[in-house]
């Protein structure tokens, strides 16, 4: 009965020059299928496409990125070409006009973006201006890349100089604030968030004691996040559009004779039905399904 499916009902952008060509590029260089601009650590490494069918992904963030978009763009390999935006920038109109620039190194599929460790220094950011900023920022993706699918990353906790299970009493609560105030404006624009902070709040001991950065085993989680997310958004958009004139099949009560004579013939005519049972009676006394006959009939 493999064919019966059950539904059981319970700071810098390296001037206005990209890695896009080698040879008119001046200052790039070849790293294996990658190719990467020079720079201490500020970039946009793109992938070589071979395949220009497959989907196009990009990362934007600063130096927690760098520790963790080698992972994803394995993790997707095969499935997503994987570009990186690693960059030391703030919430600003300079950076959105700067984003305008990096997204012409598209089209891209899927944007997993943040900002955010950059802007806790007063100053930086003038009070009142964070929520429409990143407003504005959102709006430039969704200008340039109407069609792709984002998903944001707030930023990581800041902890103690040299006693990292501590928490830095004042930059902390500054990044806590700038997370809840992106976390609203991603609610506004419908972006999904990923929520990189409660990932890495309660393993403190995996920070490497600057305040900012963190060990290996807290880039692999970063990572083992971003790719699930981008895997399950990429998997929802492959998805086939839902036809004209569909008839779904659901059968209620969850009786026995839903395995004895629904099933086998659903199997036989190819049909995927949903049976909505009652597990207050599914001990197997009764005419109810029992929770054996639920696990035959997936």
């Amino acid at each position: 009965m493999k064919n019966v499916m059950v539904a059981i009902a319970m700071h810098l952008l390296f001037a206005p020059t990209f890695a896009a060509d080698e040879s008119k590029t001046p200052g790039i260089a070849d790293h294996g299928p990658r190719f990467s601009t020079e720079g201490k650590g500020w970039r946009l490494d793109q992938a070589r496409i071979n395949d220009p069918d497959l989907p196009r992904v990009l990362l934007i963030g600063d130096s927690i990125l760098a520790g963790y978009f080698k992972h994803v763009a394995k993790d997707l390999e095969g499935q997503a070409y994987v570009d990186a935006w690693v960059n030391p920038h703030h919430q600003s109109e300079h950076l959105n006009k700067l984003l305008a620039d990096v997204l012409e190194q598209g089209p891209y599929d899927f944007v997993h973006f943040n900002m955010g460790l950059h802007g806790w220094v007063e100053g930086r950011i003038k009070p009142g201006t964070f929520e429409p900023l990143t407003k504005a920022y959102v709006q430039v993706l969704k200008a340039k890349l109407p069609n792709a699918k984002l998903i944001w990353a707030s930023s990581t906790p800041v902890t103690k100089q040299d006693s990292p299970t501590e928490l830095e009493p004042e930059i902390n609560p500054i990044i806590v604030e700038h997370n809840r105030m992106a976390a609203k404006v991603m609610a506004e624009m419908s972006v999904p968030v990923n929520d990189f902070y409660s990932l890495l709040v309660e393993k403190k001991q995996l920070a490497r004691g600057d305040r900012f950065h963190w060990t290996a085993p807290a880039y692999r989680i970063l990572a083992d996040k971003t790719s699930q997310s981008l895997l399950q958004t990429l998997r929802s958009a492959e998805k086939k559009p839902i036809p004209d004139r569909l008839i779904v099949l659901t059968f209620d009560d969850g009786n026995k004779s839903d395995i004895r004579f629904v099933a086998p013939l659903l199997e036989r005519l190819g049909f995927n039905a949903t049976f909505f049972v009652n597990r207050g009676q599914a001990d197997g006394n009764g005419p109810r399904l029992s929770w054996a006959d639920m696990r035959e009939l997936q």
